[in-house]
């Protein structure tokens, strides 16, 4: 009973284990491997406690195995030499199943240490990670191996692990457990499709609950004070970071201020005020800009007082802005012009100022033409006259596109009009 409830549930074949169906349904790609007993190399690759070491268990079990658990949070290029000098003897007949779980803190020697062994077939590496395996495995490594992702698990089936825990729990201590209703679903809900979370959220649940004629009385009351936030908490290096800020982005820039708005919720729940703010203050300008430029300093009051206020007063002034950004007409033409100007000057692509435009008051001894011929735009009709203001080899260039919204539309009738390309 030392062990964890999660390592004392944990199944013991693929038929029981909680979610994955698209991978682990017969006929699914991975099924038919662990069946088969024919493993290649795997990584396994999703959000914790979605059953990778689970399964990796099995297929040592499926495969009679020796089954080796290094993380790559502590091992060492050692450990794994100690597992190689297993190889052929004994201990290892059928050779070795290296579990690497979190193989992403193994930096690059590390993992080309493994590729001799991987390659000849004596060691069959399953390594897990919760990052994008494709930018934190060395490439000569993923190459030599088979990729699938797990998913976070739905609350529906969680559930059936929960009871399955509690079950085991009041069998351990021989009582009965009465558990009010909601109980189960709470937890579900709250361990963010962490079945491991949910497991030890039961688990607390069980022992801080009162014992009275051999029951245990589990109440929603209980299981809300001690279900973890999992679903709104994450590493802010991983990826989950950055999907929900990008998600949060993109649906301010898509005009879903429900989307905008619920991927506000999980920033500020998961206490990440700062991205909060910068995203908003970004899309203000990216994705609304002159379609709307009053929104600018709006956005930035809102910032500010959210800033000023912290959370989690925050949400309110960040909730207006976001639903103002999200519901306002949208034009990036000022980026893209940005975006058009900075690569030609990146390629090398610009010229001298023109003489008009220099900052200078004199002319030296050897300059050809005397004068700057500067001309005043203020001095005359409209405060416009028509000069050169590009690099000449660049005249013509073209780096802004009006958007099709009303503020940008009338600044250019108007200008059009006053410099003579009216074609109406």
């Amino acid at each position: 009973m030392n062990d964890p409830l999660a390592a004392r549930v944990r199944p013991t074949d693929l038929s029981d284990v909680v979610g994955q169906r698209h991978l682990l349904a017969p006929g699914k790609p991975l099924y038919n491997m662990i069946e088969s007993g024919n493993i290649p190399n795997l990584i396994f690759y999703g959000p914790s406690g979605t059953g990778k070491t689970t399964v990796a268990s099995i297929i040592a079990r499926k495969t009679n195995r020796a089954l080796h658990r290094l993380n790559g949070t502590n091992a060492s290029t050692k450990d794994i030499k100690d597992i190689v000098a297993q190889l052929d003897t004994f201990e290892a007949p059928n050779g070795v199943l290296l579990y690497l779980d979190e193989i992403q803190y193994f930096n690059k020697r590390q993992q080309q240490s493994l590729l001799e062994y991987i390659e000849n077939g004596k060691i069959t590496l399953i390594a897990s990670t919760t990052e994008n395996p494709y930018f934190y495995i060395y490439p000569a490594v993923l190459s030599r191996s088979t990729v699938f992702e797990f998913k976070s698990v739905a609350w529906q089936d969680i559930v059936p692990a929960i009871k399955r825990g509690l079950d085991i729990l009041c069998d351990e201590h021989s009582v009965k457990a009465q558990v009010q209703e909601g109980v189960f679903d709470k937890i579900a809900h709250g361990c963010g499709g962490d079945v491991r979370k949910a497991l030890n959220s039961i688990e607390n649940c069980f022992y801080s609950s009162p014992t009275a004629n051999g029951e245990k009385a589990i109440t929603l009351e209980t299981a809300g004070e001690l279900t973890q936030k999992s679903a709104v908490r994450y590493d802010r290096e991983g990826d989950e970071h950055y999907d929900i800020i990008s998600a949060y982005q993109k649906s301010m820039r898509g005009s879903d201020p429900d989307a905008a708005i619920h991927y506000l919720a999980r920033l500020l729940e998961a206490g990440d005020l700062p991205s909060a703010c910068r995203r908003l203050m970004v899309c203000a300008c990216e994705d609304v800009g002159l379609a709307y430029p009053q929104i600018i300093p709006i956005v930035k009051a809102a910032v500010d007082a959210a800033m000023m206020v912290g959370l989690p007063e925050a949400r309110i002034p960040l909730a207006d802005a976001v639903i103002l950004v999200a519901m306002s007409p949208k034009s990036n033409s000022g980026n893209n012009a940005i975006d058009a100007a900075v690569a030609d000057v990146k390629n090398g692509k610009y010229g001298p100022v023109p003489r008009n435009l220099q900052n200078k008051h004199y002319d030296g001894e050897d300059a050809e033409v005397k004068g700057q011929f500067y001309v005043y735009p203020h001095e005359f009709e409209n405060h416009w006259v028509k000069q050169q203001y590009m690099p000449t080899v660049l005249n013509g260039t073209k780096y802004y596109e009006p958007g099709n919204n009303k503020n940008e539309q009338s600044f250019k009738a108007y200008w059009d009009k006053i410099k003579g390309n009216d074609k109406s």
